[in-house]
């Protein structure tokens, strides 16, 4: 688990028979852990060369703490974050907002992709980004260089994004109705999975440069995801990485995940991409309540 969030809750199992924790009405735990066909994603690995830490009641090891105490630690941390999450949410379908909470690894390309979603928007959208970083106001430099407003939050030790950060976000960016908001979540493939920020969806990036079985290693991301972009495949002629295989492997975990193929060098895939961002905020607005 960790100090700083309490990450470990959701788990999902490749494999193998995950804990279904308990629901509170109201309050959406991501407790979706599921159960995967064995027969097709069980692992070779003998027992004795591996030492399973989430294999308690928690699904996550903290040195000190029982599973039981891990548990409500996390329960309570997802509830008040869940709480701001509604608001936000709310915030989102009064105005017609898009809100996209973008997440990868380390070096996927996503501020890239961002600089080139909004050079192609040409101002045809109103938008916003956030950027989450743990230090430095690099990346929403280059997001307002490339003609978009964009507030920076560093989370110091933090992981990754929560709901209370984005709402304080919103405030300062005095967001447009009818307008789409851009999150690009830390770098982090396991924490970002578990919290809700009242985003539409969660759209994870993964790159052609990181190994087909990463959706199998962080399951739980590629599962709360709705839309994966495999990003840099202009690269493939130069990589040892078989695509078909990575998304084998994305709908092992999540089999409803949407898939584009995109390069910000090429621009391969960006029409797709910009038609799936044109069809979500007309559907935003769509649903936003009749003015009083």
């Amino acid at each position: 688990m960790c100090t700083t969030c309490g990450c470990g809750i959701g788990q999902t199992l490749i494999g193998g028979h995950a804990l279904r924790k308990p629901h509170k009405p109201g309050v959406e735990m991501h407790y979706r852990a599921r159960e995967l066909s064995a027969t097709h994603a069980h692992s070779h690995t003998p027992a004795h060369n591996t030492i399973n830490f989430g294999a308690g009641l928690a699904g996550t090891h903290a040195p000190g703490l029982s599973q039981a105490r891990i548990v409500k630690i996390e329960r309570d941390i997802l509830s008040k974050n869940n709480g701001y999450a509604d608001e936000n949410r709310r915030y989102f379908s009064a105005h017609g907002i898009f809100a996209l909470n973008l997440v990868s690894s380390p070096g996927s390309g996503k501020t890239t992709l961002l600089v080139k979603t909004i050079m192609a928007l040409n101002g045809s959208q109103p938008l916003a980004v956030i950027e989450g970083d743990q230090q430095t106001d690099n990346d929403a430099a280059r997001i307002r260089a490339a003609g978009a407003p964009a507030l920076q939050i560093n989370t110091g030790r933090g992981c990754h994004l929560d709901a209370l950060m984005i709402g304080q976000a919103m405030q300062r960016l005095d967001l447009k109705d009818d307008s789409l908001l851009l999150i690009e979540n830390v770098g982090n493939l396991v924490c970002p999975a578990s919290f809700d920020l009242g985003e539409a969806h969660k759209v994870v990036i993964f790159s052609v440069t990181e190994g087909e079985d990463k959706p199998l290693k962080y399951p739980d991301m590629f599962r709360a995801a709705d839309l994966m972009l495999l990003s840099k495949c202009d690269l493939l002629p130069h990589l040892d990485f078989d695509a078909k295989l990575a998304v084998e492997n994305a709908r092992r975990v999540n089999p409803n995940i949407q898939v584009i193929r995109v390069s910000a060098s090429s621009g391969e895939g960006l029409a797709e991409w910009l038609d799936w961002i044109a069809a979500g905020c007309h559907d935003a607005v769509a649903a936003k309540p009749p003015a009083v």
